[in-house]
């Protein structure tokens, strides 16, 4: 460390604060390496001729800045090594979709240069995602999580027990949730959600004029999707057909050769199962929007120029609230903006 670690005793910089920037230093060079053990504060100050009050309060500053790190009985080691000068944030998706990818980008857009952000894929998988966060525990100013997960039935959950209790170690001025929160949870200062129930019962609600003229309303709902949705969508949906005694039905898919008839209006979540619905209609000669409608969850630029009818967040809003409330320093929850798009196919 003597060949590292300089200390200027002409300098007008506090000597704590040039412990500081020369560890700081070295870690950008690459001299010193994430895991690697510096040394003691007591052998520090031996080293050096500083007082321990000197490096214990350097150490301290490098500790909350989470770039050293303490373990009782074998001393300190390297937290992080990368830009440290800016603001780190973990961001961890739990699958790799257009939709989420608006998500990031506009996050990325908005958060500013003075940031490094590393994302993270997780695949629903509670065991991946409890890795990611135990290897990276300490590296980060800010963990932006999307909390989706499948149990072994490939069925939605919004937290797991496990998940709940390794996000509590996290101090909550640290932790942002997006997309996807279900109360009683409150583990993060920074919220910005949907509203998966309320959501999509409100924007049949802004479309019902349209939704009224057809004979019966079907569902495709994947129920065995690898990256599966919440079911509150369904709780939704039900909801508004039961108030307005609307014929309805659930299916999994879009089936090969299946049934279709004047007067269905359809609201798909998939995309595959989307193009395998348009091209049916077009088979069976239907008109797409008169004869049967559709309408898509979650909107992307290709339905826009098709003309598909969605009901959809707004990606980007939720990106840009999300940091803009980190760079503000704010508080809450944020319900982000839920649309019904009315275009030609209805």
């Amino acid at each position: 460390m003597r060949k590292l670690i300089t200390i200027d005793e002409n300098s007008r910089v506090p000597k704590y604060q040039q412990i500081v920037d020369s560890i700081i230093d070295n870690i950008s060079a690459g001299h010193l390496t994430i895991d690697q053990k510096i040394l003691s504060i007591n052998k520090f100050s031996e080293e050096f001729y500083l007082s321990r009050d000197t490096v214990e309060k350097a150490y301290n500053i490098l500790k909350d800045r989470n770039i050293i790190s303490s373990i009782r009985g074998k001393g300190y080691y390297v937290t992080r090594t990368r830009l440290l000068s800016k603001v780190n944030i973990l961001f961890l998706v739990n699958k790799l979709s257009s939709y989420k990818l608006r998500i990031y980008n506009s996050f990325i857009e908005n958060v500013g240069a003075n940031s490094h952000t590393d994302l993270h894929i997780y695949h629903c998988d509670e065991s991946l995602f409890l890795n990611i966060l135990d290897k990276n525990k300490t590296a980060y100013d800010y963990y932006v999580i999307m909390p989706h997960f499948k149990t072994d039935e490939l069925k939605h959950v919004s937290y797991t027990e496990q998940v709940l209790k390794f996000l509590n170690k996290i101090p909550k001025d640290k932790l942002v949730i997006l997309d996807n929160s279900k109360p009683p949870v409150d583990v993060g200062n920074i919220e910005v959600s949907q509203d998966f129930q309320n959501d999509i019962y409100n924007a049949l609600e802004q479309g019902l004029e349209k939704v009224k003229k057809y004979e019966k309303l079907i569902l495709v709902y994947p129920d065995k999707s690898v990256y599966p949705y919440p079911r509150r969508i369904l709780h939704g949906f039900r909801k508004f057909c039961a108030k307005h005694n609307i014929d309805f039905e659930i299916l999994s898919e879009v089936y090969e050769d299946m049934i279709l008839k004047r007067g269905d209006l359809f609201i798909i979540i998939e995309e595959s199962d989307l193009v395998n619905l348009v091209k049916q209609i077009r088979e069976d000669e239907y008109i797409l929007g008169d004869e049967i409608g559709v309408i898509s969850y979650n909107d992307t630029p290709l339905k826009e120029l098709l003309g598909i009818t969605v009901m959809s967040t707004n990606f980007r809003k939720m990106g840009e609230t999300a940091a803009k409330m980190i760079l503000n320093k704010e508080k809450g929850k944020v319900k982000n903006e839920f649309n019904f798009i009315d275009r030609n196919s209805i």
